[in-house]
This record gives structure tokens, C-alpha cells and sequence, in this order.
């Protein structure tokens, strides 16, 4: 406890108190909405007043863990005359009107539709559930099987989140040994970038089921004691055998339970972790190859890392390191969301993200690829160009150094500025290694991969080409963008570490010598392009030869990979952007 304490998960008592005052005035806003939703359908003013409208809290809030600067996960109930469509046209609408609102983005097509946002500070994301009653009592019990009846799929999976926690809390046996086990758990998660369920991780709740289990297995176990057979278990568990917190219940009621020997969909979930409220469904359906094999390793990471806390040889801060994402690869595709309005921007920036994970999946079936890692999130700059010229060079993602250095307080005044606002996700690839007796280069073809992703994205119903663009590029680790790194972090991985012994007396081959000697170059500008980064010759990323496709390149193998500076291995990268 004084670990998490010491890493400010705990939030203030100030905060606490803005998270409800705060839940209050956006449970009065969906009542009005549903009101005026009401009146606009031809109800009398009675009928209208009486027709009700709740919001329920699901999620770490509900559970009892959330943290400093945490979302709400909230859910908006309401009666059968009102549809989705007013959801996402007048309450969106009415929380932009709503004082202390400072964003507000509706995604709509998202396996569960919503809209986020933040009031006073607070994070909120609100999605929506449209029961089969003519009205919403105060006193509605969500519980209730019978409330599933005559709803869609959407409906059923936002009910399925208050539903299920409550589910949770009752079947640990010891909520207070479960809540500080969790910290520690969604902590670590966090830290090591693996809480993510639109990117294909595991999100709150997935990781609440997995530490219930662990409870449930050891209902006398201290917290320290939970963490520790986490990881233990975790790491040694069949896949895809399923979590469980209870057998998986059938109902009356025809809505679809978790059922992989009925569903071929249920079969492919490659880590299922079942929810325990009814209709019983898979949490993690969006893991992928890729992901569980990150994951993977993050438990073995964690095993080794408790046993030394057990044995004292580690302090309980080892396990919570910050990750390496942006040191781990040599190659990474940066993906662009650009447009020059705020609100088409959070809204555009959301499904994309929202389809990131559909991009990892294309990359799997990439025979050199051995892995395509998701970053847990995008990152957010806003950019201020003086011409047309450079706000078209934003928006193909090579950012020139001018418009990189330049301010808000530099444009003041100044007439023709026009404001970009960007959000670049990652994903790290790693390449496998070359074969034994193979010569030459070879060639990493993700331009088919990149270019359905681009086309797929394009295809939502609110694209407007005018208005949003998107870029995909491939990018060496040195171009990487200031942003993703924290204050000194570039510079305290470029700084040369000390060694132990001098060069000449290392035992290395001379040709593995001569690329220790080389000096190391200094990282190019956040705006650098992928074919100008400045590296040692074995190193260089060169021209691609004739036949290769427009826009690709030679790029070389890991960087931490043993070439002869003579036949040196290269691989042949070609990428749509």
C-alpha cells in the first residue's frame, strides 16, 4: 500500500468530491434530455416529466479503485421512445451546450457505442441502453434478467457493464483484499502498457475477473500474497481455456450466451475471459496474436519479479517500471489523424483508433513480420502552419522543423495561420530473423495491409475528405516524435552507458567491433522522414531498387542484430501512405 501510494493512484478528497457534483448535473442533463426527447414525440408534459432517465456507473468507479485523473465508465438508461440516434444527435448536443464541458466525442460505431467526454476536469465515458418500458423508475433494479428482453445487441452489451461489477463484488470473498490486490494489478498494467481493450489488451474489467479468480482461489490470501499467484497463475494458464467466476448460466430469454462449441466466432477468442452476469460474454474478444504474446511476456516479467520481492531481493516498485515500447523496436508505422476543426478531430481521432486494432490484425498475416505491438493510445499535438504548403506536410505526417519548433504565442496576430490537429498512434514491428545459409535482401511487403486499413477507415459514414486526413508511414525508432518520450527520457536512452571494459579487450569479432566503435549519432527532429535518419553505413536506410513499389524503402534488421558490415541484412520495406 505505501508502494501505490508513493505512485498517486489514490485520488484527493477534492477530486472525489468533483466526481459527484459532477455525476449529479449529468444525471439532471439526461433527464432533461429525455424530457425534451419526449415532447419532441408527441407526449404530453406529464407523460414527459414522468418518463424518467438514469445513469448507473460501472467500471473502476463502481469497483472501488479508480484513480487520480480516472474516467467514469456511465451508463445512460432510457425508456423505448427514446432511440440511439437521439442520443448521439440532442444529448450529444446538450452536453456541448453544458458549462464546465471542455470535449465532447460521440463514437457511434464502436463495438459499444459512445460519447466522451469531460466535465470540470472529470473524463466520462457515457454509453447508452434503451430498455422496453414506457418509462425509468427511480428505483429501477438493473439485475433484473427481464429487463433484456426485446433489446438489441448494443443495449445488452452496455447493460452487461453495471451488471457484471456488481456481479464481481458479490462473488470475491474479500472485496477489501480484492480492491488493493486490483491497484496494484491495474497499476502494473498501465505502467507497462498493456491496459488497453480497444487496442487489443485487456481492459478494467477484464483485468478485475482475472484478480476475482485469483481471490476466489485464495479466499484467506493477503493482497501482497494475491499479486504474487497472479502473475504465477496468469502465466502458466491454458489458453484459450476460459475464466470463470461462476458456470456460465443459460436464461429464458433469447439474447446470445458465450458459447465457443455453438459459435465459431467464441472458438477464435484466443485469451476468453467471461463476464458472470447473464448473458454471459467474452471481455477480451479483441486480443490478438500479437497482444497475448506481449502479455505474455509481461507475466513472466512480473513472476520473476515478485519471487525476488519475496525473497527481498527487489523492492515492489521493479514491478512497476515504466515500459520500453518506444526503445524495443527499430521500426515502427505511425499512423496520422489530421484535421483543422477540434470537434471533427475527436470524433475522427476516435475511430480511428477505433480501427487500429483491424491494422495489427492485416500486419499478423505478414510472413517476415514475427510481431505488430499496438501502443495503448495516440498522441495529441496541435501544430500552427503559416501557408497551405505546410499544413499539407502535417497532414502527411512529416512535420517540417519550423512548423515542429513553432508556438501558439509565435503566430499571435498573425494573419492566414491555420491550426492542425493531429493524433499519431504506433505500433512497434518486429522483424524476424533472417534464415540460416539466406543472402541478400529481403523484402517487407505491408503495403497491401496498410493500404486496406486506410481504405476500410475511410468507409465511415461521417468521413469527409475535405475535412480528415490520414497517413500511414513507416518510421525508424531515431525519428520517433518528441512527444512519446517523457521530459529527458530521449536523452538519458541515447547517452552512452559505461562499460566495464575497453573495446580492444572484448572478445566480439572485428566486424561487430567496428559498429561498437562507431559513434552514436544524434537523433534526428520529431519531423524527420523515414529516409533521412542519420546512421552508421551498415545501418543506412537506402533507395529501394527499381521494382519496388512507390514510397517503399531498404530497412535494415533489429537494431541490436549481429550484420556483417559486408552483406549487411536489409529488409525491403514498402508501405502505402
Amino acid at each position: 500500500m505505501e508502494e501505490l501510494r508513493r505512485q498517486g493512484v489514490f485520488e484527493s478528497e477534492e477530486e472525489s468530491k468533483t466526481r459527484e457534483i459532477v455525476l449529479g448535473r449529468l444525471a439532471a442533463l439526461v433527464k432533461k434530455f429525455v424530457r425534451r426527447v419526449s415532447i419532441a414525440r408527441g407526449l404530453s408534459e406529464t407523460a414527459a416529466d414522468a418518463a424518467g432517465g438514469k445513469i448507473y456507473t460501472y467500471g473502476s468507479y463502481r469497483l472501488g479503485v479508480h484513480g487520480s485523473g480516472a474516467d467514469i465508465d456511465t451508463l445512460c438508461v432510457v425508456p423505448r421512445h427514446v432511440t440511439r440516434e437521439d442520443f448521439f444527435n440532442v444529448l450529444e448536443g446538450m452536453l456541448r451546450e453544458m458549462e464546465g464541458v471542455t470535449e465532447v466525442s460521440g463514437v457511434p460505431e464502436a463495438y459499444v457505442p459512445v460519447i466522451k467526454t469531460e466535465i470540470s476536469g472529470i473524463p466520462i465515458d457515457l454509453v447508452f441502453a434503451q430498455l422496453s418500458l414506457p418509462s425509468i423508475p427511480e428505483d429501477l433494479d438493473l439485475s433484473d434478467d427481464n429487463l433484456l428482453r426485446n433489446l438489441d445487441d448494443q443495449s445488452v452489451r452496455s447493460l452487461n457493464g453495471p451488471r457484471l461489477i456488481n456481479e464481481i463484488l458479490r462473488l470475491v470473498p474479500n472485496v477489501d483484499v480484492f480492491r488493493d490486490a486490483l491497484r496494484c494489478i491495474k497499476l502494473w498494467a498501465k505502467k507497462r502498457a498493456i491496459y488497453s481493450n480497444v487496442n487489443g489488451f485487456l481492459g478494467g474489467v477484464a483485468w478485475a475477473m482475472l484478480v476475482a479468480r485469483v481471490c476466489q482461489l485464495y479466499p484467506n490470501a493477503v493482497a501482497g500474497a494475491v499479486v504474487s499467484r497472479f502473475f504465477v497463475i496468469m502465466e502458466k494458464w491454458a489458453w484459450p481455456q476460459p475464466v470463470l467466476l461462476k458456470p456460465i448460466e443459460d436464461g429464458p430469454l433469447q439474447v446470445r450466451v458465450w458459447n465457443p462449441k455453438l459459435y465459431p466466432q467464441d472458438r477464435a477468442h484466443r485469451m476468453p475471459i467471461i463476464t458472470p452476469a447473464y448473458p454471459s460474454m467474452c471481455a477480451t474478444h479483441n486480443v490478438m496474436a500479437s497482444t497475448q504474446q506481449v502479455m505474455t511476456e509481461e507475466f513472466q516479467r512480473g513472476t520473476a519479479i515478485v519471487d525476488d520481492v519475496m525473497l527481498g531481493k527487489a523492492e515492489w516498485s521493479a514491478l512497476f517500471e515504466k515500459h520500453d515500447f518506444f526503445h524495443r523496436y527499430r521500426f515502427y508505422l505511425q499512423v496520422s489523424a489530421s484535421s483543422r476543426n477540434l470537434d471533427i478531430q475527436n470524433k475522427w481521432s476516435g475511430t480511428v483508433e477505433s480501427k487500429i486494432r483491424q491494422l495489427v490484425m492485416r500486419l499478423e498475416f505478414v510472413d517476415a513480420l514475427k510481431l505488430a505491438h499496438p501502443f495503448i493510445k495516440g498522441f495529441d499535438v496541435i501544430y500552427y502552419c503559416l501557408s497551405e504548403e505546410e499544413a499539407q506536410a502535417v497532414s502527411r505526417g512529416e512535420i517540417p522543423d519550423a512548423v515542429v519548433r513553432r508556438k501558439q504565442e509565435d503566430v499571435a496576430g498573425k494573419e492566414g495561420v491555420i491550426t492542425m490537429y493531429t493524433t499519431s498512434f504506433f505500433i512497434g514491428l518486429s522483424i524476424k530473423p533472417k534464415e540460416a545459409g539466406s543472402t541478400g535482401p529481403r523484402r517487407l511487403d505491408i503495403s497491401y495491409p496498410t493500404a486496406e486499413f486506410i481504405k476500410m477507415v475511410k468507409l465511415w459514414d461521417k468521413y469527409d475528405e475535405t475535412a480528415m486526413t490520414i497517413a500511414v508511414r513507416h518510421i525508424k525508432h531515431t525519428a520517433l516524435p518528441d512527444c512519446v518520450f517523457d521530459p529527458g527520457e530521449r536523452e538519458a536512452a541515447a547517452r552512452p552507458k559505461k562499460r566495464t571494459r575497453g573495446i580492444k579487450d572484448s572478445p566480439a569479432p572485428a566486424a561487430k567491433r567496428s559498429r561498437t566503435e562507431s559513434v552514436v549519432q544524434s537523433r534526428p527532429s520529431s519531423s524527420a522522414s523515414p529516409t533521412s535518419s542519420t546512421v552508421s553505413a551498415p545501418q543506412a536506410i537506402r533507395s529501394s531498387s527499381a521494382e519496388a513499389r512507390p514510397g517503399s524503402s531498404m530497412l535494415d534488421e533489429l537494431p541490436h542484430a549481429s550484420t556483417s558490415a559486408k552483406t549487411p541484412d536489409s529488409m525491403a520495406v514498402a508501405a502505402s501512405a
